[in-house]
């Protein structure tokens, strides 16, 4: 790929300035809980939402704001999810009215989200309090405290950005995710901030949105909960001064691969950092008939929680990657399955053909004690692929859920 990786995610678009504070919807001063990004000029946007039928009172408000396709700030607290309460919409239109008083510009042109805790009152009084302060901070390299201000359960910042060469013009993605908890396939569990210099219109930068999260955002699961807020959307500024991308040619394919990398990479970050996770656990799938077909298999086996416990354990039981492809819901021929454990310290076939093979159970699991696994399954049924994002499940995740509130 053409890309050249960059620091500065959210930032490193030409236009962008971002910042993070402590206003006080955290109780614990060493924890900010309220990050803006701002763009000097107005922006194509586009955002994915949750697929819950339970939506946070953000989501409505920022779905009404970018009905035009512009955008020029996204404010994101922590802390309080803004979902389930009688005055949630009001108090999230509040929250795009204290950006656009601050900065200027209208209430309609910002993205508004929030992430925490479900039914408690979101107060307000620390976000307006807080809006001066916010705004003072913003800086060019703010990034990280963009990222680190969005945390809920995260335990690191999750922050990527690309350049690469658009029609002889310099373009750059970057961007911001959080994510830990709560997190399941289908736009799900996740906030994910994107930008880009790129020149692009509304309606293509909504298409290569959809594309990118299709095999990225929508492929990662931690723990089978889908979440109530996650919304994952972008801006672009257009400073990169290349001619305008309004429909799907050679520019546009380049623009969207550039942000499926931006998206697959956070996503990673974001599998990694599942709540309790020790390790990364990919499941690549080849050889299928059907796009519908690969990431369904591959959904299904790192959601299995008989595998996930394998994988914390460093034990190689492929029965459960078969079991889990077995009821994944697809119309495959089982006894042409293969089945291999991947990891830095090698390979090791564990099933051919549907049935077990013998291999060095030693050797296996010197390849499962490393921090990165790849699952990897073979169809023999066609020349499709995908990738599925997932995370081991530990004794932590039960202990961090089970005093989430306090």
């Amino acid at each position: 790929m053409p890309f050249k990786i960059l620091e500065g995610g959210v930032t490193a678009a030409k236009g962008f300035k971002a910042s993070g504070i402590h206003c006080g919807i955290r109780k614990n001063r060493s924890k900010t809980d309220l990050a803006l990004i701002y763009s000097e000029v107005s922006c194509s946007a586009a955002a994915v939402y949750t697929q819950n039928l339970v939506q946070g009172a953000p989501i409505t408000v920022t779905k009404r704001n970018l009905t035009n396709g512009i955008a020029k700030a996204t404010i994101c607290n922590s802390g309080n999810a803004n979902t389930c309460n009688a005055d949630g919409e009001e108090k999230a239109q509040k929250m795009c009215d204290l950006v656009a008083a601050a900065l200027n510009i209208d209430a309609s042109d910002v993205i508004v989200a929030s992430t925490g805790v479900i039914g408690q009152i979101l107060p307000i009084e620390p976000i307006a309090n807080g809006m001066d302060d916010l705004v003072k901070a913003l800086k060019k390299d703010g990034s990280h405290d963009a990222a680190k201000a969005i945390m809920t359960t995260d335990t690191v910042e999750k922050e990527f950005a690309l350049q690469f060469q658009l029609n002889g013009k310099t373009a750059t993605v970057g961007g911001i995710a959080k994510g830990s908890g709560m997190i399941h396939p289908n736009m799900a569990t996740m906030l994910g901030f994107i930008t880009t210099d790129a020149a692009i219109s509304p309606e293509m930068l909504y298409e290569a949105l959809c594309t990118a999260i299709a095999d990225t955002f929508n492929m990662v699961s931690v723990d089978g909960d889908t979440s109530t807020n996650d919304m994952v959307s972008v801006m672009a500024s257009g400073l990169a001064d290349n001619v305008r991308i309004t429909e799907k040619n050679s520019d546009y394919q380049l623009f969207e691969q550039a942000l499926t990398e931006v998206c697959a990479v956070l996503s990673r970050k974001i599998a990694k950092d599942g709540e309790g996770a020790t390790k990364l656990l990919e499941c690549v799938v080849m050889g299928a008939k059907t796009k519908e077909e690969a990431r369904k298999i591959a959904k299904s086996v790192i959601c299995s929680n008989l595998l996930k416990c394998a994988i914390f354990g460093a034990d190689a039981n492929w029965g459960r990657v078969l079991c889990a492809i077995g009821y994944a819901g697809t119309n495959i021929d089982i006894d042409s399955v293969d089945v291999a454990f991947v990891s830095k310290q090698g390979r090791i076939e564990v099933c051919k053909n549907g049935s077990g093979v013998d291999f060095d159970e030693d050797i296996a699991k010197h390849i499962l004690l490393e921090d990165d696994i790849i699952v990897e399954v073979t169809l023999h049924e066609g020349d499709i692929g995908a990738v599925a994002y997932g995370c081991d499940l530990s004794y932590d995740y039960v202990k961090i859920n089970g005093d989430y509130r306090s």
